[in-house]
């Protein structure tokens, strides 16, 4: 989503010159596993139709700035540059460099600490999405509610396709199999059945290429719809409230993201399903009748409770470990919220202090487990099973089959 939208801010950049070609690097994480994001479609469907496009792959650089750094480079008939852009996809879909970050000019919020906006919040009685609507203005719900559209589209078309998720893994979509397979069971499984079944349908629709919300990250896009379609259609709330449940939910995230950081390559998976998790499970606190302590401890264990998480995805594809990963932290925030919910809100670890934490944590992990696939699962490339490849398909007869990556 990043790199589409700076490609898109690029040809702004040159109108009017006269450009003969394009030449774009990618460095770092981003060109780690820039393939499996396919992060080169998506500059090449803005960028192509215009002039000839080059993609450079540079996975060894680090950049100080950010690990997801892209270089774009206008180029005339003889090859000399006439215009460059470096910007950083610093996640979900938010860019910046040097001289601009868009998370900090888009900034709507005073507050960006929830032990701030607690006490405030309680002495004039608003909950979390009043405050989201006093800063952000009544037009946040039309844009919301089309947010609510995608997530629950995506979940739709998820659960009809079928067949096996491009990149070389041959992993087979099982969205449509969960479903059904959860008919057969009692209710409490079969719940927790069609959970699997709403976050594996979104996460195998990002893997695909299909249109999902990021939320907070693509690579983390199937808790939030697994879970408020899943109580939407148990207990029939209202799309009304599952806006609301959508601003609180987006609260935590920028509290997240404006103190911390919520891109893998900065912070390994902690930043993306860890969040997801956190904001899913505020998510659900609100829509039973949580208050403002229950909401604030049921995002703190979400992502609490994910603290060290690695990004180390299979063949730098966002499909092993991360769409499990999805399933599993979609069933964790309706845990946490339980959690919270049997309590009345006091805990010794504030969500601000665990956000401190996991940023930290991300410092100090290393390169190796932040969305480089150069550590953890994806060092691993002796796959079993049904993730071989119609060419590393194997027999006993045949030997030792090769990695697909």
């Amino acid at each position: 989503m990043g790199p589409k939208r700076a490609a898109t801010l690029f040809l702004k950049q040159i109108e009017g010159l006269s450009v003969s070609s394009f030449e774009v690097t990618l460095y770092g994480s981003l060109a780690a596993t820039g393939k499996g994001h396919m992060t080169d479609q998506a500059i090449l469907s803005v960028l192509n139709p215009t002039h000839p496009t080059e993609i450079i792959w540079e996975p060894s650089v680090e950049l100080k700035f950010h690990p997801n750094g892209i270089l774009f480079r206008a180029l005339d008939g003889e090859g000399k540059e006439i215009k460059r852009f470096m910007v950083y996809s610093i996640g979900g879909g938010v860019l910046a460099n040097e001289d601009f970050n868009e998370q900090v000019t888009n900034e709507v919020y005073k507050l960006s600490h929830i032990t701030e906006m607690m006490p405030i919040l309680q002495k004039y009685g608003m909950s979390y999405w009043e405050y989201v609507e006093h800063c952000e203005g009544k037009e946040i719900w039309d844009y919301l509610a089309e947010v609510w559209k995608v997530m629950k589209q995506s979940i739709h078309d998820g659960l009809e396709a079928e067949g096996v998720l491009p990149g070389g893994l041959g992993l087979r979509r099982k969205a449509a199999e969960y479903m059904v397979r959860s008919l057969s069971y009692s209710e409490s499984v079969r719940s927790r059945g069609k959970v699997y079944a709403y976050a594996l349908a979104v996460s195998e629709q990002n893997a695909s290429g299909g249109l999902v919300v990021t939320a907070p990250t693509c690579g983390s896009c199937g808790v939030m719809p697994a879970v408020l379609y899943h109580l939407q259609d148990t207990r029939n709330f209202t799309d009304k409230r599952i806006l609301r449940a959508l601003a609180t939910a987006g609260l935590f995230g920028n509290v997240v993201r404006t103190n911390a950081s919520i891109s893998g390559a900065e912070v390994g998976c902690q930043g993306e399903v860890g969040v997801a998790c956190s904001m899913a499970a505020a998510a659900a606190s609100q829509l039973f009748g949580g208050t403002l302590a229950q909401i604030e401890y049921a995002a703190e264990m979400g992502l609490e409770h994910h603290l060290g998480l690695t990004c180390d995805p299979v063949c730098g594809l966002v499909q092993i470990p991360c769409i499990e990963r999805n399933a599993f932290a979609a069933s964790r925030a309706l845990d946490a919220n339980t959690y919270a919910n049997f309590t009345d809100g006091r805990h010794r670890v504030s969500f601000d202090r665990v956000v401190a934490t996991m940023h930290q944590t991300g410092k100090d992990l290393p390169s190796l487990y932040k969305e480089t696939s150069t550590g953890g699962l994806a060092t691993n490339s002796e796959l079993d099973g049904e993730t071989q490849t119609d060419e590393a398909k194997f027999s006993e007869l045949d030997g030792p089959h090769t990695s697909p990556c």
